[in-house]
Formats: C-alpha cells, structure tokens, sequence
C-alpha cells in the first residue's frame, strides 16, 4: 500500500480593493493596452491598510476547511509560503495557527518566492509519506503591493495581493498514477541568477527594499525550465501530457502561460488561466487558481493536474497529483 497525500479542501481570499489598470495611467507613462498586451493582467487586488499576509491567510485557510469539511482541530501542520511575512519572526503560519485557534501541532513558513506554494505542497507531502502529519493545512499569501516601487513601471503593474489554501491528507493508494493524491513533485533552484529578480532591502541594507526584476532574462528561464520540471514529475508520475486534465500554472504573465503550454503540449483550454483578474500573486497565485478553478466546476475530483512555478533565487518546481 501506497501513501497519498489527497487534496481535501481548496480555498482562497481576495482583498476587496479591485485596482484597473487604468489607475495606473495617473502617475506612470503606461496605459491599459500597454499592460494588457504585454501582460494579460487586466486588474488586481490590493491589501487595504491593516490587511496582513497572515489575516488573508487565515481567512483562505477558513474558506478550504469549509470546503473539505474539517475544523481546525483536525489539522496537524501549517506550512504557509510567503516572500512578503508580517514580521521578520515569528513565522506567518504560527500567526495563522493563532488566528485559527489552533493549540497543538506546528507551523513554519517557507520563501522560494513565485515557487513558494510549490514548495509549501511538495513538504506537505512530505510530512505525510513520512508519519510527520495526517492532515496539512497548505497556504500561499502575498501582498506584494507593500514592496513595489511606484516609479518602476515595468513591476509596479504586475503584482497584487491574495491568499489560497488546500488541505492534504494522509490516504492509502495503490501506488499506481490513478490514485488520488500527490503523484509526484519536482523542485529546483540556482542561485547564480540571484540578480534576476530580488528585493532590495533586508539586514543587509537596513530597509525593506522594493523588488527589481529583469524581466526580459525571466521570461527568457521562465518558459525553458517550466516546461522540464513539468515533464520531469508527469515522468516520476507515470504520466503523460496526454492525460493531463488540468494544468494550473502560476499566474505571473500570459505569454509565459502560453508558451509553456505550447512546449508540454497542453492546450489553452486545459489551462486555469487567473492572471487577468489577480496579477502576479507569488506565492498565493497557483492555490487561488486552484480554488477558482474548482469553484467555476472545471476541476472535478479525479483529475489530473500539473501546477509549475518559477520566482526568485531562481526557484523552480512542480508537483502533479489528481484531485
């Protein structure tokens, strides 16, 4: 007998300020037609004053327990990724472990950035092949809206705020790629690229920084690297592009979304597709897509999945399992 770690519940939250891209035209040399065509982003959502990382999270948390029909008392472990914490320490998940009233178990976070919720999924399924956890609470919450530089207009349209959730759980499988649950995972990085894409700030300099990114060199790994960690977990799975029925990718920009799908062969209309309406989320993008997707009836129980992101470091990764 084979362990899964099975996908319970989905869950997300978005802050009610809606901003078009039209606001940007007030204080930045862009247009709605500049970001749509170079983007696919249309609108976000961002953070109003006194709306943490931990709060959304918390409440995309609620939304994904309600969803699986779970209190919190039954979960063991909180793994929350974020590039964008309440506080230097403690960790945003032993927040949201206060916020949800839960006493016992534990919680960390986790920071590989845009690949953050890659990450917080594949050590979700870790704790639970291990014996470490039978449920996990999994949630990606960002507001990037409090490290963008307002002047920059090639970073400050791209970002919004949010939070997702799912909730893992321990099952019994037959280890066969119809099983329910994380069929397989692959992550990487490369340090080397640091420069590519970072924030401009912490102990080092004494400040919170704002994010730079050299967006041409990201789009240029993006879509390369995406495609092969892609390929390389569908190979660990036993699957193939053929029996993908979803591919919920992170929501950083269109072009990106597109040519990765080209390159696994995957078709558009096998895309969750969210970055219109959200931005780049980081962290919280693949959990927020996963819950729309599966609010809007698209994601069924028994599909199969592919979720890949790439961000900072450079992080990379993907996990495939079916819902």
């Amino acid at each position: 007998m084979t362990i899964r770690a099975v996908v319970r519940g989905i869950g997300h939250y978005l802050p009610e300020n809606v901003v078009e891209n039209a606001a940007f035209e007030k204080t930045l040399d862009t247009t709605d037609e500049w970001i749509r065509s170079r983007s696919g982003i249309e609108r976000r959502h961002f953070a109003s004053e006194g709306e943490t990382t931990s709060r959304m999270a918390v409440l995309a948390a609620k939304a994904a327990l309600d969803d699986a029909g779970m209190a919190v008392s039954d979960v063991d472990a909180i793994v929350v990724a974020t590039s964008t914490p309440d506080l230097t320490f403690p960790s945003s998940a032993s927040m949201v472990q206060a916020q949800l009233g839960m006493e016992r178990g534990f919680a960390f976070d986790v920071q590989a950035v845009c690949a953050g919720f890659v990450y917080a999924l594949a050590n979700a399924n870790a704790l639970v092949v291990s014996g470490q956890a039978d449920r996990v609470l999994v949630i990606g919450a960002e507001t990037f809206s409090r490290i963008m530089d307002w002047k920059d207009r090639s970073t400050s349209v791209l970002f919004g705020d949010g939070a997702g959730a799912v909730i893992v759980e321990k099952q019994d499988g037959t280890g066969q790629s119809s099983d329910r649950g994380i069929l397989a995972t692959d992550l990487n990085s490369d340090g080397r690229f640091k420069d590519l894409l970072y924030v401009d700030g912490g102990t080092s300099t004494g400040t919170t920084g704002y994010l730079r990114m050299q967006g041409n060199q990201v789009f240029r790994h993006a879509v390369e690297k995406l495609a092969a960690t892609a390929q390389t977990a569908m190979t660990r799975a036993g699957v193939t592009h053929d029996e993908v029925d979803w591919v919920v990718p992170h929501q950083a920009n269109i072009r990106i979304i597109q040519g990765t799908a080209k390159k696994m062969n995957v078709p558009m209309e096998k895309v969750i597709v969210t970055v219109q309406n959200h931005g780049n989320t980081s962290a919280a993008s693949i959990p927020l897509a996963l819950s729309v997707g599966k609010q809007s009836g698209k994601l069924k129980t028994g599909d199969l999945i592919v979720t890949e992101a790439i961000g900072g470091g450079l992080a990379w990764g993907s996990v495939v399992f079916r819902l």
